[in-house]
């Protein structure tokens, strides 16, 4: 056998020429993850989680609730927008508008007249506390929650759906 005499400095760039190698493969493997992941991304569902939908429940409890109180409040009647078509709710009072995702459809069960005059686009709320009463619904697939408005005490609630 052969042994070979090599000087520290040889080692030495020996080991830094295979270290430098090591780390040019491990660049090259996570640039090839990111392209994947660039061309993966896109194509995975961005839909609505029950939490947001919930949480898209809630806002519009809220705003109802808010425009309920302001009525209340300031002894005027105050109605709160639902456009279904445009899945957006507006309030009568602040002017704060919901919108809500593609994925999300919005249902709303309206009253077609309400204090002698057409509605059907609105939930009234009327300085007594009363309301025209109304259901906005917020669903997509697989669940859905329903936000209903009392028409004789003007309450406002959430109810969960299981759908289908």
């Amino acid at each position: 056998m052969e042994q070979r005499l090599t000087s520290p400095a040889a080692r030495a760039e020996r080991a830094g020429n295979e270290a430098g190698f090591a780390l040019i493969e491990i660049l090259c493997v996570l640039a090839i993850i990111g392209m994947l992941a660039a061309i993966a991304l896109p194509a995975v569902p961005r839909a609505t989680s029950r939490a947001k939908l919930e949480s898209y429940a809630v806002a519009t409890a809220a705003l109802l609730k808010a425009d309920r109180s302001a009525a209340l409040r300031r002894q005027i009647q105050v109605a709160t927008q639902v456009d279904a078509a445009s899945r957006s709710i507006r309030s009568g009072i602040t002017g704060r508008s919901i919108r809500l995702p593609s994925d999300v459809v919005l249902d709303a069960m309206l009253a077609s007249r309400c204090a002698d005059r057409s509605a059907g686009r609105s939930i009234d709320f009327f300085p007594s506390g009363m309301s025209c009463g109304g259901t906005i619904a917020l669903s997509r697939p697989g669940m859905g929650f329903e936000v209903r408005v009392n028409w004789l005490t003007g309450g406002v609630e959430i109810v969960s759906q299981k759908l289908l």
